[in-house]
């Protein structure tokens, strides 16, 4: 395993290791945490032969046109663990995104709970776990792909459409940008980031379908219908049912956007 310290500087005061490929980042940073490494360690690689998003989604990746990396916390226990920490990796993401490329600013949102969207596409996936007192966040960002699957041309995009002057290998700099945002984010928290991730909050305002996850004996699953309307104080997603005046709160579940 390559170390990449000397590309990226890490405000977690941790190591920074870089492989050419992997299984997945997330596979490595389990193996790294067995092997003690400490809190804020980080593991990227050029590509992952068995990506993986939330809800066992495969994420598919060419050699050296996405971003992708997993870092490890430790805690003292899970208690310890920050609340929201998806939501508030999306908001450090996003931040990191807009000042690695200026003339995306006010352009880049949060779908909860754990993709970013730039021009209704989304561009990042976010994927978090934990393990007792350890987190693990696994990020994928598109930069520079041209080419998607046919089921996903629809649905995904990169920052190079958008960004369509971007030149040169950017995934380290950006990389740095996102840990110190991160950083600055769970580590070092200055104000409310619930606030401010609302004002980037995906269809918010807007009418949506909500998929609970949760299926009748026929297979139907129960789907909400309404207004987005925001966030709860712990993460959760605020929805505004149909002929309804009072918000429902959601812990689990899936936007439909497409």
């Amino acid at each position: 395993m390559k170390s990449a310290l000397e590309l990226v500087k890490n405000p977690f005061g941790a190591a920074v290791y870089h492989e050419e490929t992997v299984s997945s980042t997330f596979d490595v940073a389990r193996i790294l945490a067995g092997n003690n490494e400490g809190h804020g360690t980080l593991i990227t690689a050029d590509f992952q032969q068995a990506g993986r998003g939330r809800l066992q989604r495969s994420w598919a990746a060419g050699r050296g046109e996405k971003l992708l990396f997993t870092i490890l916390l430790r805690y003292t226990d899970f208690e310890s663990i920050p609340k929201a920490l998806t939501l508030r990796t999306g908001l450090a993401v996003s931040l990191a995104i807009e000042e690695q490329f200026p003339s995306l600013a006010g352009k880049v949102m949060v779908k909860w709970p754990n993709d970013i969207m730039i021009g209704g596409r989304k561009i990042v996936g976010i994927l978090v776990e934990t393990d007792g007192n350890i987190a693990y966040i696994g990020v994928g960002v598109n930069i520079a792909q041209t080419e998607f699957p046919e089921e996903y041309r629809s649905k995904a995009g990169s920052i190079i459409q958008f960004v369509p002057e971007l030149k040169g290998d950017l995934r380290f700099a950006l990389l740095e940008k996102i840990l110190f945002q991160l950083h600055d984010e769970i580590e070092t928290p200055s104000g409310n980031w619930r606030e401010r991730l609302i004002k980037r909050l995906y269809k918010r305002g807007e009418t949506v379908t909500f998929a609970q996850g949760i299926y009748d004996t026929l297979g139907t699953e129960h789907c909400v219908t309404g207004t987005l309307s925001g966030l709860g104080e712990g993460g959760e997603l605020l929805i505004i049912p149909e002929d309804e005046k009072e918000e429902q709160a959601f812990i689990t579940g899936e936007l439909r956007v497409y």
